[in-house]
């Protein structure tokens, strides 16, 4: 989708709906096969890994929010253009807020938040409730592995981590 990688010119490249065509072709067709209410996808219209940015993040991200509203998929996953680094937390100018706003079921938000952030986030509408339990609760968050991060498994490393096993 993003411009700095895509250098197709046929109806898959150049103009930003053009660049978006074919994750939005496959977000239909799963949601028709599977029904809507059980399809997600997660976005990170900001992130620049391996020069694969976009010259346009605001403009791709705020394009799929709502493309992807007319689909009515259960939710929409960004993650926010801030890291936690070894040397620290990583600030970005850039928001995920008119994103947010565009999208229809939940939104939520991931990238460097730390109980106070994510409090904050909920706090303010930038992210539908995910973590208020244990935020409320002041439990734990899980540990992540970093080892299960982009491989190949339709499961291990986004389904596998462990609820909060509450009587609340």
């Amino acid at each position: 989708m993003k411009d700095e990688v895509n250098d197709r010119t046929d109806k898959y490249g150049v103009s930003l709906e053009n660049r978006c065509r074919f994750t939005l072709e496959i977000v239909e067709a799963v949601a028709n096969e599977i029904e809507a209410d059980r399809v997600g996808i997660r976005l990170s219209p900001f992130a620049n890994y391996m020069e694969s940015g976009d010259s346009n993040p605001e403009a791709l991200g705020l394009y799929m929010a709502e493309s992807l509203s007319k689909y009515g998929i259960l939710f929409c996953h960004m993650v926010e253009p801030r890291m936690k680094t070894l040397e620290g937390k990583v600030e970005c100018p850039h928001s995920l807020l008119p994103m947010r706003k565009a999208f229809n079921g939940t939104f939520i938000v991931a990238g460097g938040y730390d109980r106070e952030d994510g409090n904050g986030a909920v706090a303010e509408n930038r992210t539908d409730p995910d973590l208020p339990k244990r935020f409320k609760l002041v439990a734990p968050l899980n540990k992540y592995n970093r080892d299960k991060f982009y491989i190949p498994d339709p499961i291990i490393g986004y389904t596998d981590y462990p609820f909060l096993e509450t009587t609340a």
